[in-house]
């Protein structure tokens, strides 16, 4: 199952006092379905609001243009004061990728939204960061130098062109500036000391920027510096890492806090270890960390990883069990708790989207067991298919933690983790059954008073059916490949779970063979449809090769215990 498309949108308007127009402008990113208001953070002296939402990439560009015009309708630049840099109401707007996406998809959607926004706003529009056409519009600082005030006589220069709308000074909107970044995480590391000296230290260690050079003492010594008299730098360790260190009364202690610029040149927990390696040598150790707001799964999944693999253990655990080795390795509940369902982007936006999976096992059955019609065989199949990769996943990580076998703890380990993304990926689609199933509900229940509401109808049903059809076969595709991690643990892994992966094997084809079933029924009356029949000749495809398979390994299992 392909990772769903997230970005983030992070606009920033010119209002951080008028709690009328805030709700206004959040209320437009609210009607956006596909789109969750992840936070709203206004600045009274900065006059100044950082909206944060995110969701699937047409929609969040959809809410993104609908709160740039709502901000165009009620700010006013003209009577605009505040202490932070701008230069339009809506004076930033940038978009992140959470995942699913790479950046050069980003900025493509950077780019749609600035077209938009410049031809059916008539809003100067300059692309920055990684979207900029231009190296001297990368910075945001260099657009936005000399702020609104600037823009009568800036805008009207050639080398200030803007990328999209009208070379003309707009007084009520001024410009907006819009573009795609990598993901920027604040991060805090805490020290069991009370000395800025030493988290300074530490920070000029492992920050890009490093430390000045000096001759004799590190501190006090003659500033070295190169033949412009420009300071000669000692580069620290760590690219894309910006660093300080400070003592926080409210903590007691010193901090090095820090922005992390590129996640994917950086990741968080490469900057743990480097700031634990500076602090050791400096007789001091790290008593926890924070991560300044949201933060996307992918981080806190491969710290995760990271440190399970320090600790040679096997990484086929499950995702939430993963990240809570990641929040106790990093520390992350030092401060205050660090609840995964509220900090993580992707939870977030998930929360509400699983209702099946987020009900306890007997009120699954119980749920299933009711008048309505679903969840029905098509979700029970899915269900039936993760627990056929979690016992392949279970006898994976039993293997890897087999005393005497620990040349192959990395081997079974990999076989694990491909296990969990198994049953992660079937998991989902036990909900996406039940939804696919509501739709033609839906859609059966749409008027039918006249000959084009008839046709309408009609043609709405079948629509419906064949999404309908098209998550069986999902179910099936996706469960197929247990067969290949339940042969491998059958023939070489920890043969006292024999028989779990053998379990295994035979839920698979009772998945796919119900999955076939819902295809089918959901087909029924469309056989003349081409798109209908390609769905029925796969699905026929991959259950005649199911049947072939499962035959192979129940003889198998057979010729091993001796039956």
């Amino acid at each position: 199952m392909t990772e769903k498309k997230i970005i983030e949108c992070v606009p920033n308007f010119s209002e951080g006092r008028n709690s009328d127009t805030l709700e206004a402008i959040a209320l437009e990113v609210k009607s956006v379905d596909g789109v969750k208001l992840l936070n709203v953070d206004p600045g009274k002296a900065t006059n100044r609001t950082v909206f944060t939402f995110a969701g699937e990439p047409d929609a969040v560009i959809e809410a993104a243009f609908r709160a740039i015009k709502k901000a165009t309708e009620l700010i006013n630049m003209t009577t605009h004061k505040g202490e932070h840099p701008r230069m339009g109401a809506t004076d930033v707007c940038p978009l992140v990728p959470i995942s699913g996406i790479t950046m050069e998809e980003t900025i493509l959607y950077a780019e749609k939204l600035a077209q938009r926004v410049g031809i059916e706003l008539d809003i100067p529009v300059y692309l920055y960061e990684r979207s900029a056409k231009f190296d001297s519009r990368k910075n945001l600082a260099n657009i936005r130098e000399g702020e609104y005030e600037s823009l009568p006589a800036k805008i009207i220069k050639q080398d200030w062109k803007p990328d999209y709308g009208p070379q003309e000074f707009k007084p009520k909107s001024g410009a907006t500036a819009i573009g795609a970044r990598d993901f920027l995480i604040a991060y805090n590391i805490n020290l069991n000391t009370s000395s800025t000296r030493i988290a300074n230290s530490i920070a000029f260690d492992v920050r890009e920027q490093g430390r000045i050079k000096r001759e004799g003492h590190p501190i006090v010594g003659e500033v070295v510096k190169d033949e412009n008299g420009e300071p000669v730098r000692i580069p620290g360790k760590l690219k894309a890492v910006k660093a300080i260190g400070w003592y926080i009364e409210e903590y007691k202690k010193a901090q090095i806090s820090m922005n992390l610029v590129d996640i994917n040149t950086t990741p968080l927990h490469i900057v743990f270890d480097e700031v634990e390696k500076s602090a050791t040598e400096r007789g001091v150790r790290i008593t926890g960390s924070e991560i300044v707001g949201m933060v996307p799964k992918k981080v806190l999944y491969d710290a995760g990883v990271h440190f399970l693999k320090k600790q040679k253990r096997s990484i086929g655990l499950p995702e939430s069990e993963i990240i809570r080795i990641a929040i106790d390795s990093l520390g992350l509940n030092e401060i205050s708790e660090f609840k995964q369902e509220e900090r993580i982007i992707e939870y977030v936006l998930d929360s509400e989207k699983f209702p099946l999976l987020n009900l306890t096992i007997k009120d699954f059955a119980y749920e299933t067991a009711s008048e309505s019609p679903a969840p029905g065989g098509g979700s029970i199949s899915a269900y039936i298919g993760s627990l056929g990769a979690a016992l392949s996943t279970m006898v994976a990580n039993l293997s890897a933690n087999k005393r005497g076998w620990e040349n192959k703890t990395e081997y079974f380990s990999e076989l694990a983790h491909k296990g969990h993304v198994l049953t992660d990926n079937i998991l989902r689609l036990v909900d996406a059954d039940t939804m696919a199933f509501n739709k033609v509900m839906e859609a059966m229940s749409l008027p039918k008073s006249n000959n084009e509401e008839i046709n309408a109808r009609n043609l709405a049903i079948e629509l419906a059916n064949i999404d309908a059809a098209r998550v069986p076969l999902q179910i099936m595709k996706s469960s197929f490949a247990i067969y290949e991690l339940a042969e491998e643990l059958i023939i070489n892994g920890n043969q006292n779970s024999l028989t779990d992966a053998g379990v295994s094997a035979i839920c698979t084809h009772t998945c796919i063979e119900g999955a076939y079933y819902n295809v089918i029924i959901n087909l029924k009356g469309m056989e003349n449809n081409n798109i209908c029949k390609q769905i029925r000749e796969e699905a026929n495809t991959i259950l005649n090769q199911s049947e072939s398979r499962v035959e192979a390994l129940r003889n198998l299992i057979k010729t091993k215990l001796e039956i």
